[in-house]
């Protein structure tokens, strides 16, 4: 018994070498492959593919010469005392089936998600079969001639080492190549029982192989083969990458309509504005820019933001909480300031800024009907200074349970929003002009409803004059004198209502702060 019971400990303990991808350092794509053997040492190379490239051939050199796993080495798992395989519960003593290792020894290799770490260990068939994404290299021979090396009983092999004292070692650049193929386990997924392999991957979404049209399935599967070598490029093609983004926002909703899956629906969105923000990069970066963009920095830089902006709007004048334009005006510089928590902090001059008749009962009706929810008073709330300011709720925009709320933008766009509504409501010609809410309204619609070069409407072609009174909070047979302010003002140039529409373009002065519609 007392030979049995120690036995494990007699057992030569398993090898394990790591190669391993690192970077050159800041401001350059240059890796450094890095192998575990100190005779080996640090390669550089230009780019990551290179360098993946690189150490998979320095892996599988080590491998071959690395001959077979030894018969009688320990499994590396329990050296480690790794208790992945041990189940839970209590550890196993020594000599009651711990680590529940068994099978023929292997030399398993596995790899990191990322791409940067390759591992060879030397361990048993059950660990090998049991740790995600491992894969067997080589197996050890189980003959009674192995089993007698393993021993020490020939081949001048050192004693109670269980390795020859001569011979390819695990780092040699030479050795003997793999014995006889046995039967292992194949490795698993962790936590997922095997699967049939796929017909294809795009994104982190696998195409089914019954998905029809085939003509979707294949562009499906054609796409995200294209994603993947788009990756291993050196050099980024922001042409080639909105062409792609383009086509999977086509393919994407056709797979929504297809399923009726809201989620393809969502991400057919995110790829087509991708598509276009890829494209204005493209051209800003090569000088390509077309006369719609020629000199214009916009507050707002990036398409999603125009969209956002957009949004905002339309949830406004959507969920008006009082009537009127001065409540409306109200209501979006609030709503900016708590969009994302239903919480926010403001100061007097936020309100007072604003061409409002009388702030103080604005603020006491906003609060009587339950929209807005203010520690203290109207009074204190306008007294308040941006050192001490007030915290306030707008109940309606507080995320409950798995409803986020009306917006999907992100904590940094937040404060771009509100700082661009800012920027137009309190315009200093709007200012000096003295213009009403229903003016500074107008302004911010014509903003977000406008073409690259400032043209209203969809290419150029005017904007619906009921539908722009609406968003202002107007009579349609008082948007015109709203038009004649804005005009006084320097904000349209060439405007023109005729047959209930409005045609003319934002003035050169405000074009920084519009937003086309792409």
């Amino acid at each position: 018994m007392e030979i049995i019971a120690h036995e494990p400990e007699e057992r030569p303990p398993g090898r394990q070498w790591a190669v391993r991808l690192d970077s050159a350092g800041r401001g350059t794509a240059a890796v450094v492959v890095v192998c575990g053997h100190p005779s080996c040492p640090p390669q550089r190379l230009p780019s990551a593919v290179e360098g993946r490239r690189a150490a998979a051939e320095h892996l599988a050199a080590h491998l071959r010469s690395g001959g077979v796993p030894r018969p009688r080495a320990a499994c590396v798992c329990r050296s480690e005392e790794c208790r992945t395989h041990a189940g839970a519960g209590p550890r196993p003593r020594v000599g009651e089936g711990a680590w529940r290792c068994g099978g023929p020894v292997v030399l398993a290799v596995l790899t990191d998600r990322a791409g940067r770490l390759w591992r060879a260990i030397e361990c048993c068939a059950r660990c090998a079969a049991a740790t995600p994404g491992a894969r067997v290299a080589a197996t050890a021979p189980n003959t009674p001639a192995t089993r007698e090396r393993a021993t020490g009983a020939g081949d001048g092999e050192r004693p109670g080492t269980g390795a020859p004292a001569f011979g390819p070692r695990f780092s040699h650049p030479q050795g003997a190549g793999p014995g006889p193929a046995v039967a292992v386990p194949s490795p698993r997924r962790a936590g997922r029982a095997e699967r049939p392999r796929p017909g294809g991957r795009i994104g982190q979404r696998t195409v089914p192989l019954d998905l029809h049209p085939a003509e979707l399935r294949e562009e499906l599967i054609d796409l995200g083969r294209q994603y993947r070598e788009y990756q291993q490029r050196t050099e980024p093609d922001l042409a080639l990458l909105a062409g792609l983004h383009r086509r999977k926002a086509a393919a994407f909703a056709q797979w929504a309509e297809v399923t009726r899956d809201g989620g393809l629906r969502l991400e057919a969105e995110r790829a087509e504005q991708a598509a276009a923000t890829t494209l204005c990069q493209h051209r800003h970066r090569t000088g390509q820019a077309d006369g719609d963009e020629s000199g214009v920095q916009r507050l707002l830089s990036a398409p999603g933001q125009w969209r956002y902006a957009r949004d905002v709007l339309d949830h406004v004048a959507g969920h008006p909480p009082l009537p009127g334009a001065e409540a409306r005006l109200v209501a979006l510089v609030l709503t900016l300031r708590t969009a994302l928590t239903g919480v926010g902090n403001l100061v007097g001059q936020d309100l007072t800024a604003l061409p409002l008749t009388d702030p103080e009962r604005l603020v006491e009706e906003l609060t009587g009907c339950g929209w807005l929810t203010l520690p203290g008073s109207a009074a204190e709330l306008l007294a308040s200074r941006p050192e001490t300011p007030t915290r306030i709720t707008v109940p309606s925009l507080m995320p409950r349970g798995d409803d986020p709320g009306p917006f999907a933008f992100g904590r940094k766009t937040r404060p771009k929003l509100s700082g661009w509504a800012q920027r137009v409501i309190g315009d200093k010609k709007l200012r000096k002009a003295k213009t009403a809410a229903e003016v500074r309204l107008l302004a911010l619609t014509l903003a977000t409803w406008s073409e690259a070069d400032g043209r209203l409407g969809p290419e150029g072609g005017g904007l619906d004059t009921g539908r722009l009174a609406d968003r202002c909070a107007t009579a349609p047979e008082g948007l015109p004198e709203l038009v004649e302010r804005l005009t006084a003002a320097d904000w349209l140039a060439e405007a023109e209502t005729v047959d209930g529409r409005l045609t003319g373009r934002l003035s050169e002065r405000v074009l920084p702060l519009s937003c086309p519609p792409y």
